[in-house]
């Protein structure tokens, strides 16, 4: 998000560069101390330096790769949709990401940056087909178009993906960051669903924004939302997340900027309110940034409940 959005309080900053008790999860406590010592804010860059040692490079052995297939019209209507190189025939399920950037910025890969290739090759190896995609940006493509954008790639899979390999009756949505808002507003809102209703059977809806009211407002918020708050509740997920009982789990940083934290304690309070708590973890010693960037390596606490969630549905 922008700098101006995600500032936090001196008193935020002291509380999260206390020494670190849990440790990244199979990952020298190098990498540890240096998200750590970042504190709660995103910073891409210095994230990146820290996990793309641990990334796989190019040719990803055991697996295929189709790059920058259209689902819409738009320049930016691409997907990228990994599969394993030997498939045994079955139908896998499907993971669709959504990738962050605070409305106004993003990319499911930049040049041959390892991120967000990381999580397809790790859905991959964990029996998922893995669909990585991306969308309009604002300011010049406002809201709902990122919701539209989503809803094109989701009937793109659920058109396309048996060709190759995948299970269109068990597709999944992965959403981060602003990622997760998008996600959220394709699952609340109905309009944006297809012939068929939804096509997905689950939502990983990890570090993301779901109430626009209650969350700061910044420039990126009004690139995409609007300059009129009035607007925002009708434009926010929650109420129509809540009422759809799509079986979700919601996923946040122990070193997440607070704001964020706060939006997951808001789903899931209004979730468990209605009768229908969702899963929920909070992955410690883990910041915004490291959450997604450090998935494929030996950091498995992400994917593993993301693993198992989709096993259940």
């Amino acid at each position: 998000m922008s700098a101006f959005a995600l500032r936090v309080t001196a008193l935020s900053a002291a509380l999260f560069a206390a020494p670190a008790q849990a440790q990244l999860s199979a990952l020298p406590a190098e990498a540890a101390e240096q998200v750590r010592a970042l504190g709660p804010v995103i910073d891409p860059p210095k994230t990146g330096a820290i996990f793309a040692p641990f990334q796989q490079k190019e040719p990803y052995e055991g697996v295929a790769v189709k790059r920058d297939i259209a689902y819409g019209p738009d320049e930016r209507n691409k997907l990228d949709v990994f599969t394993p190189e030997k498939a045994d025939g079955t139908p896998r399920p499907v993971i669709i990401f959504v990738h962050g950037g605070a409305y106004v910025a993003g990319n499911k890969r930049t040049g041959t940056s390892p991120f967000y290739d990381n999580i397809m090759l790790a859905a991959v190896k964990n029996g998922f087909v893995g669909v990585n995609m991306t969308y309009r940006l604002a300011p010049a493509h406002p809201y709902p178009a990122a919701t539209e954008d989503l809803s094109k790639a989701v009937q793109w899979v659920l058109e396309n993906i048996a060709a190759n390999g995948g299970d269109p009756s068990r597709v999944f949505l992965w959403g981060q960051s602003a990622g997760g808002a998008h996600a959220g507003n394709y699952i609340a809102h109905t309009q944006f669903h297809g012939p068929k209703g939804i096509g997905i059977k689950g939502a990983i809806l990890m570090s993301g924004i779901f109430d626009q009211v209650a969350y700061p407002s910044a420039p990126n918020v009004v690139a995409y939302f609007g300059e009129d708050r009035s607007k925002y509740e009708e434009r926010s997920s929650l109420k129509g997340i809540v009422a759809s009982k799509l079986p979700l789990l919601v996923i946040d940083a122990e070193i997440d900027p607070p704001p964020f934290i706060a939006q997951s304690k808001l789903l899931n309070d209004a979730l468990c309110a209605a009768g229908r708590c969702p899963e929920r973890i909070t992955l410690k010693g883990h910041s915004h940034m490291s959450e997604v960037y450090s998935i494929n390596t030996a950091d498995r606490e992400a994917i593993d409940a993301v693993t198992a969630f989709a096993k259940k549905h």
